[in-house]
């Protein structure tokens, strides 16, 4: 059977959600590559990046109440997750999610959904420095919820203060951290592919060369 991360580099290398080059990140470091999950959407495999998503759950045997899906892109995710679970398991899983500007009508509030005194699974695309996790935990944590998880389609294995971002966030915060690829696994995927170039290319960044 082929691993996750395999189906998962496999799909992001096709839908250019995975590129190779010259890239400047958010915190101001240089990056040999650049991961957007934007374009999974965009070529249509939501569902089966969803799939993938749904089997890393199953496979951890995570016990929890409701998705958690920060905006933006944790929102579609965390729908299209739930609909999986529907689908393919037959388990109704609800899910809620954040919105970047409090809403003064309606129902009013930042959150769509229900948190309070449910254990809640964080869905999002990747984890660099853990920032939109932190804030997620925060937040979830301020409307009554518990968080008992994360899940993260692509961990980039950043270092922060000597130790891995996952680490520290899993220290600090008592949140369990995983991912359906880890950055380090593409040094494999390149290599059995015969694609040793780019596998030095992603050696080398995690090993500071």
């Amino acid at each position: 059977m082929q691993k996750k991360e395999d189906i998962f580099f496999e799909l992001a290398l096709q839908s250019n959600s995975l590129l190779l080059g010259d890239f400047t990140l958010k915190s101001g470091r240089r990056s040999p590559y650049f991961f957007n999950i934007g374009s999974f959407f965009n070529e249509g495999h939501i569902g089966k990046l969803a799939e993938l998503y749904a089997e890393v759950i199953q496979d951890n045997k995570i016990e929890f109440d409701v998705i958690f899906g920060p905006a933006y892109k944790g929102i579609p995710l965390a729908a299209a997750i739930s609909a999986i679970f529907s689908l393919k398991y037959s388990v109704s899983i609800p899910f809620a999610f954040d919105r970047k500007e409090e809403k003064s009508h309606g129902e009013g509030g930042s959150i769509v959904g229900e948190l309070k005194d449910k254990r809640v699974l964080v869905i999002d695309d990747v984890l660099t420095a853990g920032t939109a996790l932190k804030q997620s935990i925060s937040t979830i944590n301020n409307y009554g919820g518990q968080v008992v998880g994360s899940l993260v389609a692509l961990d980039r294995e950043e270092v922060l203060e000597g130790v891995l971002a996952r680490d520290k966030i899993i220290h600090d915060s008592n949140v369990e951290v995983m991912s359906i690829a880890r950055i380090s696994q593409l040094i494999d995927f390149f290599n059995l592919s015969n694609r040793k170039e780019e596998a030095n290319i992603i050696k080398n960044y995690l090993t500071g060369l």
